[in-house]
C-alpha cells in the first residue's frame, strides 16, 4: 500500500513538473491589436546604434526657433495616436513638434543585447536626436518616466534646453524611498485613483512572464521573443493604464488598446534605475523655466513631485482637477491650455 502511494506521489510530481515546464516554455499568444507603423513615421539612425522611429508635426505660420520634443512615459511606452492628437495643435503656435519611440518600442528597433536598455542609453539617444534636429535649444515635454529622462538630459545638457514641461513626473533618480512618506499640502486637495498599478500587474502577470523577467534581469537573456513579450507588455500597459485616470469606468475616457509597447526596454531600463549616478547635484538651483503639471488623483507619491520643486528655482506648479497620472486622457483641454500658456510666457 505504501509502495503504491509513493509511486502515485512520484507520478503526480512528474505531471505537475511537466505542466509547470509547459507553462514556462510554451509561447503565449495575447489578444492585442497588431502594431501598425504610421505613414508619418520617419527614422533617425543614431551614432549610438539606435534606429529611432519618429513623427514630426511641422510648424504652421511663423516658426519658433526651438522645437518641442515629447518624451513618452514607460519605460518601453510607445508614442500613441492620442499623444500626437494632443500635441498637434502646438504647431498652430509655430512649434515643430517631434514625438519619437524610444529605443526598444514602437517603430524603433529592438536591441539583441537587452543590457543596452539603460537610462544612460536613452539619455545619449536624446543627445544625438537634438544634434540630428540641428537646433541650438529644444523644449522638452516629459510624461512620467519621460520626465525622469528629461532630468537626466538636463543634468548634462542644461544649455540645450529652453523650457521643460514635466507632466505626472516620476521620481528623480536614484530613488529616495523616504520621500514616499511626505504628505501633500491639504490646500492641493490631492486624492488617490481608484485603481493601482499593482492591481494591473497582479491581474496580467503569468508564470511564464515572471520567469522571462527573472532571466532578463539576472542573465540578460531573451527567454521569449520580442514579438511575444511586446504583446504581453501591451496587454499589461493597457490594464495598468486604469490606474492613470481618476475613474477608469468613466464612459468619456478613451480606453482603446494601442500596441507598440517594448517589454525588454521596460524591464532593463527600470533595472538600471538602481545603478544611475545621482543627478541632484547638477539640477540643484537649475534656472531653466519648468512647468510641473500633476493630476489631482495622480497615484505617484507627492514627495517625488515635491523634490522637483526643491531643485528647480524657476518652476510653475499646476494641479489639474479631475485628472490622474495621464492628464491628457481626462482633461485634454486643460492639459493643452497649461502648456500653451507656459510656452507663451
Amino acid at each position: 500500500m505504501l509502495k503504491r502511494l509513493l509511486r502515485l506521489t512520484f507520478y503526480l510530481i512528474i505531471v505537475i513538473l511537466i505542466i509547470l515546464v509547459q507553462k514556462i516554455l510554451m509561447p503565449v499568444k495575447y489578444d492585442v491589436p497588431e502594431y501598425q507603423i504610421r505613414e508619418s513615421t520617419r527614422y533617425w539612425t543614431l551614432p549610438t546604434g539606435s534606429k529611432i522611429g519618429y513623427t514630426r508635426i511641422q510648424a504652421i505660420g511663423d516658426k519658433k526657433p526651438y522645437p518641442v520634443i515629447f518624451l513618452q512615459g514607460g519605460p518601453g511606452g510607445p508614442v500613441y495616436d492620442q499623444n500626437i492628437e494632443l500635441l498637434s495643435p502646438l504647431a498652430e503656435n509655430g512649434f515643430d513638434v517631434y514625438l519619437y519611440d524610444q529605443v526598444g518600442c514602437g517603430a524603433s528597433a529592438r536591441r539583441e543585447d537587452i543590457e543596452d536598455y539603460t537610462v544612460e542609453r536613452h539619455k545619449r539617444d536624446l543627445e544625438e536626436i537634438v544634434k540630428m534636429i540641428g537646433v541650438e535649444k529644444v523644449i522638452l515635454i516629459g510624461q512620467s518616466w519621460g520626465a525622469m529622462l528629461a532630468t537626466a538630459f538636463i543634468a548634462d545638457n542644461a544649455g540645450k534646453v529652453e523650457k521643460v514641461i514635466l507632466t505626472g513626473p516620476g521620481p528623480i533618480l536614484p530613488l529616495k524611498r523616504e520621500l514616499e512618506s511626505v504628505d501633500p499640502p491639504d490646500s492641493l486637495n490631492l486624492t488617490q485613483p481608484v485603481y493601482t498599478n499593482r492591481q494591473g500587474r497582479d491581474k496580467i502577470y503569468n508564470l511564464r512572464a515572471k520567469v522571462v523577467e527573472a532571466f532578463a534581469r539576472a542573465f540578460n537573456w531573451k527567454l521569449a521573443t520580442d514579438l511575444e513579450m511586446d504583446a504581453f507588455s501591451t496587454l499589461l500597459n493597457h490594464e495598468m493604464g486604469k490606474s492613470t485616470v481618476c475613474n477608469p469606468n468613466d464612459p468619456e475616457i478613451d480606453n482603446k488598446m494601442e500596441s507598440g509597447s517594448g517589454y525588454y526596454s521596460m524591464v532593463k531600463t527600470v533595472q538600471s534605475f538602481e545603478a544611475v549616478a545621482d543627478v541632484r547635484p547638477k539640477l540643484r538651483g537649475c534656472k531653466i523655466p519648468v512647468l510641473i503639471m500633476r493630476g489631482q488623483c495622480d497615484g505617484i507619491k507627492w514627495g517625488y513631485t515635491s523634490e522637483y520643486l526643491s531643485l528647480f528655482n524657476n518652476y510653475q506648479l499646476v494641479i489639474i482637477p479631475d485628472a490622474g497620472h495621464s492628464i491628457g486622457r481626462e482633461q485634454p483641454g486643460l492639459y493643452l491650455e497649461a502648456i500653451r500658456q507656459f510656452l507663451n510666457d
